[in-house]
């Protein structure tokens, strides 16, 4: 199964726009806490299947984790479940930074 991807610099066109896509950070808390992308929101892979549903269909959704991979898996388990618009970011949070975009700590609850 194939799955839509999406790199750092066309993401960082998207973050701009209105409304701009769901952002959603697969990865452990203490890598969040680490480094984030602004806006991304977290939601760590194993978690996922139980909060799944809560994620919108009609909007753009966007998956990133530290390079890709588990974002992947995060994207082909929502296609599975019928969801469309939903993207891998390539090369995870690694490439976002090499680009110079900007990240921030994220502060988890």
């Amino acid at each position: 199964m194939l799955i839509k991807e999406i790199d750092s610099q066309e993401l960082a066109g998207w973050l701009e726009e209105e409304p701009p896509p769901i952002l959603i950070d697969v990865r452990t808390r203490p890598e969040m806490i680490q480094a984030s992308i602004p806006s991304g929101k977290p939601l760590p892979l194993k978690i996922l299947p139980v909060c799944a549903n809560d994620i919108p269909k009609d909007q753009k959704v966007v998956f990133y984790c530290r390079t890709g991979a588990r974002s992947a898996q995060a994207c082909m388990y929502m296609t599975q479940k019928g969801y469309d618009n939903v993207y891998n970011l390539h090369g995870g949070i690694i490439h976002w930074a090499r680009y110079g975009l900007p990240i921030i700590p994220m502060v988890l609850e």
